[in-house]
């Protein structure tokens, strides 16, 4: 599968130029944001890792090891890139163990930046927010385009669509869950049949948000609508007053999609009708994601771009610092700029 079929159309026109990201693992970075104040005490070992070309899987595969452990004992909030330098919690669970040497899970690939008991173990989707710095180089286009495209961006939002990254090579995670649902099965290991439910459900909520940017309904709230305040679960129905509420001018409440599970859209009008058409559409997913007993969600439409910056070290170079909420893509946004090649490999004729 392409990238379109995927992700569906860009919000803002086409591509500006062209650009490599990760010809490095610096020019990924990934700060992970948690508002947990840790207590100090506890039978829960939190270790602030910062890891480079490792997945957090791997991280924390390493980590089980050095303190001899069980894999089941090692949590952490979220997924990050393996091709990037991230930073991120993790937390171990020793009752009535002393702190463990983890001096055998250090190398060039993972170092341990900070470590602090806690009561509790940290939970998948905890933390609040990830901060991320990217490095554009080789960078093609005319930056006077550039610079605008960003100012829409910043003023505007974009589309909150789940990366491409999610659905694998070419798409071959959708193929995978087609092939279990098509069975009416589930994958027997833990970690593959969350990575296909959730596969499934991005792919279904992107269908919907591609075609809500396709008519331009995505950036205002409709009757029927279910809206979410940026950094909220709950949702509630959009009538006339909410449809004015000024807060969806300020990007901090938007209109949502659905997370499909049991219980179908729970939105009405307009928003129904396109919900629940692609969902007979897709009537195989959607039946197996309900068999799989997961629920109803909702995901914000329009992803605000917090505290977003911009500038060039060099005229090859774009420089970008900003931050999402947990479970948003940073390629969702180089996606609305430029065009990725691979390094070494940009041909389009420079303009600046």
């Amino acid at each position: 599968m392409t990238e379109s079929e995927l992700l569906g159309p860009r919000a803002y026109g086409d591509t500006l130029g062209t650009a490599v990201l990760k010809a490095t693992a610096e020019d990924f970075q990934v700060d992970e944001v948690l508002d947990i104040p840790l207590s100090g005490d506890g039978e829960h070992l939190w270790f602030w890792v910062e890891k480079r070309g490792l997945n957090t899987e791997e991280a924390a595969r390493r980590l089980a090891k050095a303190a001899g452990v069980p894999l089941r004992t090692v949590a952490y909030a979220g997924l990050k890139d393996r091709q990037a330098l991230t930073r991120q919690w993790f937390s171990i669970q020793l009752p009535g163990k002393a702190d463990p040497d983890m001096s055998s899970a250090e190398n060039e690939t993972l170092k341990l930046l900070d470590s602090k008991r806690h009561k509790r173990k940290l939970q998948r989707g905890a933390h609040a927010a990830n901060g991320f710095s990217l490095r554009l180089t080789q960078l093609k286009g005319d930056r006077t385009e550039l610079d605008k495209r960003l100012e829409t961006i910043k003023l505007r939002g974009i589309p909150n669509y789940f990366g491409a990254q999610r659905f694998g090579y070419k798409g071959g995670n959708v193929g995978e869950a087609r092939h279990y649902a098509e069975r009416q099965a589930l994958p027997e290991q833990r970690n593959v049949r969350s990575r296909l439910l959730s596969t499934a459900r991005s792919y279904l909520f992107n269908k919907v948000l591609a075609a809500r940017v396709a008519d331009g309904s995505w950036q205002w709230a409709q009757v029927g609508d279910l809206l979410a305040f940026t950094d909220s679960r709950s949702f509630f129905p959009a009538g006339e007053a909410e449809c004015s509420d000024p807060r969806l001018a300020i990007l901090d409440l938007h209109p949502t999609g659905p997370q499909w599970g049991e219980g179908g859209s729970p939105a009405a009008g307009a928003t129904a009708e396109l919900e629940n058409r692609i969902a007979l559409s897709e009537s195989l997913l959607c039946n197996w994601l309900i068999k799989a007993g997961m629920e109803h969600e909702r995901r914000i439409l329009r992803l605000p771009i917090g505290r977003l910056t911009w500038h060039y070290p060099e005229p090859d170079i774009l420089q970008l610092e900003f931050v999402l909420p947990a479970g948003c893509f940073a390629t969702a946004l180089v996606r609305e700029l430029v065009d990725l090649a691979p390094a070494g490999q940009t041909d389009s004729p420079c303009v600046f």
